[in-house]
């Protein structure tokens, strides 16, 4: 019974990483004026979000459960990295592609690269448990499916993709501290900037629907910058 219960985290981390390349697959299954068999890429964002619940509900069965391992947490990285990098990367890619970007397509391929040194120094880094340092790999996610959101519908010059993918690279790895949505308590002077985020999050999406998000991250940062000068 120990083993079994010891690798319920593990197994919910393993969906995760099926969420991610399962949105990686069919962010390839488009095709530009074949048959619609989805609406894309709805059904690579949708995956990309349970990629997300499995990601919350592993490390919160693992504390239930006490079965934290080191086998967990780098199983865990390689999920997120997957979920939260490469399958956003693949998305933008494809978008990228159908609109004939050319070679600048390939420029989304510095988020996984950058994701995994984010992740890499977030497992040695003892000092992010009450904060960030760098955006965390679920926020660029969150940013990638409102932008493609957005440039699914407006596309843009391709150069412009790339500095949007060059500012949320180095983000993921700058020595910004950046504050994390786990209340310690409901005081609203010490918590206003996490309040503002989740009131801006429902304001947002519900203004300019999915491509929102990607000015939710833009926010998110921009709080963090205010915070720490405070």
């Amino acid at each position: 019974m120990n083993a079994i219960k010891n690798n319920i985290p593990n197994a919910i981390t393993s969906l995760n990483l099926l969420c991610g390349a399962l949105a990686i697959i069919m962010a390839f299954k488009y095709t530009p004026g074949g048959p619609d068999l989805y609406p894309y890429p709805a059904l690579c964002y949708l995956l990309i979000a349970l990629a997300a619940v499995a990601d919350f509900f592993d490390g919160f069965s693992a504390r239930l459960l006490h079965a934290t391992s080191n086998i967990g947490a780098e199983l865990d990285s390689l999920s997120d990295l997957v979920s939260f990098g490469l399958a956003p990367a693949m998305v933008l890619l494809c978008l990228m592609d159908i609109n004939g970007a050319g070679n600048w397509a390939y420029v989304s391929l510095l988020i996984p690269v950058f994701g995994a040194l984010r992740l890499a120094r977030f497992n040695v880094d003892t000092n992010q448990t009450t904060t960030f340092t760098g955006l965390p790999i679920p926020a660029n996610a969150i940013f990638w499916i409102g932008f493609t959101a957005w440039y699914a519908q407006f596309p843009c010059e391709p150069w412009i993709v790339a500095i949007a993918v060059v500012v949320l690279s180095y983000l993921m790895v700058c020595p910004l501290r950046m504050f994390s949505l786990k209340l310690h308590s409901l005081s609203p002077k010490e918590n206003w900037a996490q309040y503002l985020l989740v009131i801006s999050t429902i304001v947002l999406v519900a203004v300019l629907g999915l491509p929102g998000l990607a000015a939710l991250i833009a926010l998110y940062v921009i709080l963090s910058l205010i915070k720490r000068d405070k």
